[in-house]
């Protein structure tokens, strides 16, 4: 069965880790002692019904203040597909770990309370979600319990989400719109009688029938970075050399023609093996061992592409940051970059832009970027990395920004 990677996102107390707790306990993904040990928990708490947002939120900080702080990982299947949920926090503080929950999602489902409406974060999260080229975007107008299962307040609620996504909405991204109630399973998964005036899918009817992850690899441009390169020198594979790494993105059969960069070689691709089997093709996401028909100077962080494909070899990129240090990034700091397996050091050059997340304007020349900050940077690289523009080949196109005397992840980029 293929996976189906989903980020939930929204304001504080939007209900996204009781919209996953009813998923889990709706698809019976939940053991008969675990259901008992949250009617426990729930009646400790003092409530009349049984808390689902308990399943999600394991940290003691988070269940004491009700809140998602961390990004918890939840894993459940139907008989069609497996699906594994990132549960990302809603406050504006956290937003560098809705980032990186969201960082390999096929779909985001974004909550909005029906009480409330279209707010700052539901912008900053549509935005993150159209930033990390997230195709498929359900806005699930959650709580309508709560206001009595009102058409008129849903259609008000998606007109405003409308006048907020004509402005960052890419051309292939698909958003779909359903009103839920995650407290009473209401077009969880299945149809409610409460809401007849809506004619869509239930939410897991809409997951279903979202397209598997990989089906658009094979038309991306062929990226392997070389992880390590495997000479095993016994007796029985002596003269063996194989090229060891994990597809980044597109597709590789046996025979293509293709290039190593940086040193600009061609050979022919002899086979492609994963584990012991020998296969004539792999796609995206999948790690393999390559071989050649000729022995060609290939070290770790170089890569294979085809013939015809090569990227242009970057010392200077300008791109997207979402910065998540509490030092802010300065005009004119070293920092290293990590492009997948190359590490090079870099100097900020110039901070372009830095948005203004309310009003999606953008501030120009500025000479910060603050923690949570998303702004537009150019860097001078003292090496050249191999990247793709992100919003043409998300899978080659991002890294992260590295402090170089303590080693903390600081931030992380999108080439443009």
């Amino acid at each position: 069965m293929d996976i189906l990677r989903i980020a939930t996102a929204g304001s504080v107390d939007d209900g996204k880790s009781t919209l996953i707790g009813r998923l889990l306990f709706e698809t019976q993904s939940i053991t008969k002692d675990k259901i008992e040990a949250l009617k426990a928990a729930s009646q400790r708490k003092g409530l009349d019904f049984v808390d689902l947002s308990l399943l999600t939120d394991g940290l003691i900080a988070e269940r004491e203040q009700g809140i998602t702080i961390d990004v918890a990982h939840i894993y459940f299947n139907t008989p069609t597909r497996k699906y594994i949920i990132a549960d990302t926090p809603g406050h504006f503080e956290y937003t560098r770990n809705m980032v990186t929950g969201a960082s390999n999602a096929s779909v985001s489902i974004i909550l909005i309370d029906a009480r409330n409406g279209v707010g700052e974060q539901t912008r900053r999260h549509f935005y993150i979600s159209s930033l990390l080229e997230i195709k498929n975007v359900v806005v699930a107008v959650n709580k309508m319990d709560l206001v009595d299962y009102d058409e008129n307040r849903y259609e008000e609620i998606k007109k405003d989400f409308f006048e907020l996504s004509d402005k960052l909405r890419k051309p292939n991204q698909n958003i779909t719109f359903i009103p839920i109630s995650s407290l009473y399973g209401e077009n969880i998964v299945a149809k409610s009688e409460k809401m007849s005036w809506y004619s869509g899918e239930s939410l897991l009817g809409i997951l279903e029938a979202v397209a598997p992850e990989n089906i658009d690899s094979a038309v991306l441009p062929f990226r392997f970075p070389v992880q390590h390169v495997i000479r095993p020198k016994s007796e029985e594979y002596h003269d063996f050399r194989g090229y060891a790494g994990k597809i980044a993105s597109g597709q590789i059969n046996k025979g293509d023609m293709v290039t190593a960069l940086p040193s600009q070689q061609i050979s022919k691709v002899k086979e492609i093996l994963k584990h012991t089997d020998s296969l004539d093709s792999a796609h995206q996401n999948e790690s393999v061992v390559i071989t050649l028909e000729d022995n060609i100077d290939i070290s770790r962080g170089n890569m294979l592409v085809k013939i015809g494909e090569q990227p242009e070899l970057k010392k200077q990129v300008n791109a997207k940051i979402c910065w998540m240090d509490t030092e802010p990034m300065k005009v004119g700091k070293a920092y290293l970059v990590q492009h997948g397996i190359n590490r090079v050091k870099a100097k900020v050059s110039s901070i372009d832009t830095r948005l203004e997340i309310s009003t999606f304007e953008e501030s120009e020349n500025v000479d910060e970027l603050k923690l949570n900050q998303i702004g537009e940077v150019s860097f001078k690289l003292g090496g050249a990395i191999f990247a793709d523009n992100f919003e043409a080949n998300p899978g080659n196109g991002a890294f992260i920004i590295i402090d170089e005397f303590n080693n903390n992840t600081v931030g992380v980029g999108f080439v443009k």
